[in-house]
């Protein structure tokens, strides 16, 4: 019998939590499919099989939450699903009640498999729908019971557009739905108003805990400027087309940006540290964070050793951390490490916010939109200028304001002279 175990997530990681099963109890299995697919706090990761064999049973259900070393499924070994089945099932039985030849009694269990597996796919009172994984995992997160979802599947499979479908449906319009945990039912109140109960997802949970974490341990503060944008967006029009030929990517206001910030870092290392105990550690490498915003929450994926990536490597690996994260194929190495933070509200057309830290992380730093403004350019003359506010919060317990103004006016003064950056080592 082989036992499928949680693996070791990360350092920090001692749990995580059965998101679905790609694999059900009758199935071959080849050496390295995945089998589970478990969320975890920062990144969901698949579970493959070691060696090849049947999958015989599942010791948890999804949305189970399990910890690493715990066994959550048991495989027979050997190459073909109904021999497997056999050999394991027979063994319990004693030898002399087993007169038929082997061949038959693989027929008669891999036949009784069939027939649970034919079992598993009729809606019932014990086994519920059949749906797709992805399918179960967002009706769960929704509070949506699967009985109460109609599907257009010529089997009856409930996919992820019936979900969606379904919830998208007046609740007058609604199939009368099966009753729900307490928990997760939509409450009438007195005064006739509607409320939906969502449980929040693993990741959602970690995300709100170090949020709350950081704004308790940590002594936040933050302080703004604004960047005329006007040489920044004249270099990048005049440059884009031979940019895109050489490098393939756009070249985009993140990766100066990005230059920006390793410059001014290297000039208040302060800002690339972190506390740990009574002791200061001061980072020597530019592991830089870029927030993406990703279906399960923010995400802060790492572009790595950025003081030495020229523009369009930056652009790069800026483009494919994103894409994965919105396609949530982030791994653990592509979220660890990072020594300081850029997030970016503009995209989503924010004028000034204040961005609250990434912990252990002493500082990161808010873009935000452009805007035409007015701007006095001297005592007589105004003109209209694309303006961005920025924002720098850090940690008062170890930078002081005059070192976060100065950082902060460095990345201005780098932005609005973007020749600046040539000459930065």
């Amino acid at each position: 019998m082989i036992e499928i175990k949680v693996p070791e997530l990360a350092e920090s990681i001692t749990e995580g939590t059965v998101a679905s099963w790609l694999k059900q109890p009758g199935d071959h299995i080849e050496k390295g499919e995945a089998i589970v697919e478990l969320e975890t706090d920062k990144v969901n990761i698949e579970v493959p099989a070691d060696e090849s064999g049947t999958l015989d049973e599942q010791l948890a259900a999804e949305g189970d939450t399990v910890q690493v070393g715990q066994v959550i499924a048991r495989l027979s070994s050997g190459s073909g699903g109904g021999t497997a089945v056999a050999t394991k099932t027979k063994t319990e039985a004693p030898a002399e009640t087993a007169p038929a030849p082997t061949e038959t009694k693989t027929e008669e269990v891999g036949e009784a498999k069939k027939v649970e597996r034919r079992e598993e796919h009729v809606a019932s009172p014990g086994k519920g729908p059949i749906a797709t994984p992805a399918a179960r995992k967002l009706a769960r997160e929704k509070g949506i019971d699967l009985s109460a979802i109609q599907t257009n599947d010529p089997i009856g499979r409930i996919n992820v557009h019936d979900v969606t479908s379904h919830e998208s449906k007046p609740a007058s319009t609604s199939a009368p739905q099966a009753p729900k945990a307490p928990a997760a039912a939509p409450q009438p109140v007195a005064s006739g108003k509607d409320e939906e109960r969502i449980k929040m997802t693993r990741r959602r949970q970690t995300i709100a805990n170090r949020l709350v974490e950081v704004q308790q341990t940590a002594a936040m503060l933050t302080t703004f400027n604004e960047i005329d944008m006007s040489a920044v967006m004249a270099l990048r029009k005049r440059r884009q087309e031979k940019f895109i030929k050489d490098n393939d990517v756009k070249l985009g206001f993140m990766s100066f940006f990005t230059k920006a910030a390793v410059a001014a870092l290297k000039r208040m290392p302060y800002l690339n540290a972190e506390i740990q105990g009574n002791e200061i550690v001061l980072k020597k490498y530019y592991d830089i964070g870029i927030a993406v915003s990703a279906p399960d929450g923010l995400v802060v994926p790492v572009v790595r050793e950025a003081d030495r990536k020229n523009f369009g490597e930056i652009e790069k690996d800026i483009l494919h951390l994103a894409d994965k994260a919105r396609n949530n194929k982030l791994g653990l190495s592509d979220l660890t490490g990072g020594t300081f933070t850029i997030t970016n509200g503009g995209v989503f057309g924010s004028l000034l916010s204040t961005p609250i830290l990434n912990g252990p992380q002493v500082a990161i730093l808010g873009m935000h939109s452009i805007q035409l403004r007015p701007i006095a350019i001297d005592a007589e003359t105004m003109e209209n200028r694309p303006m961005m506010y920025v924002a720098l919060s850090y940690d008062h317990r170890i930078v002081d304001g005059r070192e976060a103004v100065t950082f902060l006016k460095h990345i201005k003064d780098m932005i609005e002279d973007p020749e600046q950056l040539l000459f930065e080592a």
